[in-house]
C-alpha cells in the first residue's frame, strides 16, 4: 500500500532563498551548497534545516544470477563484508566515520551465516537466480520493502534528521542493470558495467544476461520488475526511500544501485522524488541513466564505485556546510 508522503513546502523552500540571499556573499556564490540548502528547507519544511544527526543504513544481500559467473568474486564475500561493516572496518565505515556518522548493517537477504552486530532482517538466503527465473516473489519484494521501512522508522526514533543509503550484494549490477533496463526502455548493455571488476567475457555474458532478462520482463508494473529482476537490498532500500519521505527525512543517495531502488520507489510512489538528494555520480555506466530518470544533480564526482553507501558518505559534510552556512555566516544588514 502506498505510503502517504507529505507536500514539499515551496513556502520553506523560497523563505531559504530569501535568508541566502542576504548571507554577506554575491548572489549564488556558494553554487550547489546553496541548491542544498534550499532542497533541505522544502524537505524539512524548515528554513532551520538540519543535517545532523545522519546514519548509513546499508542493506546487504546476494544474488542468485551470481551463479551464471557474472562476478569475479563468490557469495562468501558478501559475508565478509558484512563482518567489516560489523567491526567498522570498511570503507564506508571509516568515511562515514569522520564525519561521526554511525553505520548500520542490515541482513535482509545474504547467502552466508548471520553475522554479529549485523541487523537480521533475512527474507531468504539470496534470490533466485534472474537468468532463468523471477528472482523474487511479489510477497518477498514486499516483505523486503517493509524491512528497509521499518528500519527507517527505528532511526526516526532515535532522531535522525537526513538518511544515507547503502548496499552491498554479490551479483546486484547485474541485477540493477537489467531493472533499469525494464524501467527506463533503455539498453541493458548500455547499462552493465565492471561491477566489481568484470571485464572481456565475463563482462559480456553480464550483459547478454541483462538484456534477456528486461527483455522478458518488459511491461510489467515498477513493483513486478523490482520481484523479477532486483535484489532483496535493492527492494528494501526502495522501501526505505519511501518511508524516509512519509516521514520528511531527506535521503542522500549513493551510486547505480540505491539510485535505481529510488527510482523504483519514485515509479511506485511518484511524490517520493521531492525527498532525494544525491550524493555522487559514479564511475558505473548506468548510474547516469538512473540519475537522469530522477533528475538529479549529483554533488560530487569522484569516479568512484564501490557501492556500500560510499559515495554519500563522501558527499554528506556538503551537507553539513550547507546547513551551517544558513545558520552561521553573517548576513547583511537590513535596510
Amino acid at each position: 500500500m502506498k505510503k502517504t508522503i507529505p507536500p514539499w513546502s515551496d513556502a520553506a523552500a523560497e523563505a531559504m532563498k530569501q535568508r541566502l540571499s542576504r548571507l554577506m556573499k554575491p548572489p549564488g556564490s556558494l553554487g550547489r551548497l546553496e541548491d542544498a540548502a534550499v532542497k533541505l528547507a522544502g524537505m524539512q519544511d524548515s528554513v532551520s534545516i538540519q543535517a545532523d544527526p545522519a546514519e548509513v543504513l546499508l542493506f546487504a544481500g546476494d544474488h542468485g544470477v551470481a551463479a551464471a559467473g557474472v562476478s569475479p568474486y563468490p557469495q562468501q564475500v558478501t559475508t565478509m563484508m558484512l563482518e567489516n561493516f560489523a567491526a567498522g572496518s570498511a570503507a564506508v565505515n571509516v568515511l562515514a566515520g569522520t564525519s561521526g556518522v554511525p553505520v548500520t548493517a542490515v541482513d535482509v537477504g545474504s547467502s552466508g551465516e548471520l553475522v554479529p552486530g549485523v541487523r537480521d532482517r533475512r527474507i531468504r538466503r539470496g534470490t533466485r537466480n534472474l537468468a532463468e527465473e523471477a528472482a523474487m516473489t511479489i510477497g518477498e519484494c514486499r516483505q523486503a520493502q517493509e524491512a528497509g521501512a521499518s528500519e527507517v522508522r527505528r532511526l526516526q526514533e532515535k532522531g535522525i534528521r537526513l538518511l544515507l543509503l547503502g548496499e552491498m550484494g554479490i551479483g546486484n549490477t547485474t541485477s540493477t542493470a537489467a531493472l533499469l533496463s525494464a524501467l527506463t526502455g533503455q539498453p541493458a548493455a548500455a547499462l552493465t558495467g565492471p561491477g566489481t571488476g568484470s571485464e572481456g567475457e565475463q563482462l559480456e555474458r553480464k550483459k547478454r544476461i541483462a538484456a534477456a532478462a528486461a527483455a522478458r520482463e518488459l511491461g510489467k508494473q515498477p513493483e513486478e520488475l523490482l520481484a523479477s529482476l532486483g535484489g532483496l537490498e535493492t527492494a528494501a532500500a526502495a522501501g526505505a526511500v519511501e518511508q524516509a519521505a512519509a516521514l520528511r527525512i531527506p535521503v542522500l543517495l549513493d551510486g547505480f544501485i540505491i539510485t535505481t531502488a529510488a527510482l523504483c520507489a519514485v515509479r511506485m510512489n511518484e511524490r517520493t522524488a521531492d525527498y532525494l538528494l544525491a550524493g555522487h555520480r559514479s564511475a558505473e555506466p548506468g548510474h547516469d541513466a538512473a540519475l537522469a530518470e530522477l533528475g538529479l544533480a549529483p554533488l560530487l564526482e569522484l569516479e568512484m564505485r564501490l557501492g556500500e553507501g560510499s559515495g554519500a558518505a563522501a558527499a554528506y559534510p556538503l551537507l553539513q556546510m550547507a546547513a551551517s552556512l544558513t545558520k552561521n555566516m553573517a548576513l547583511f544588514p537590513d535596510d
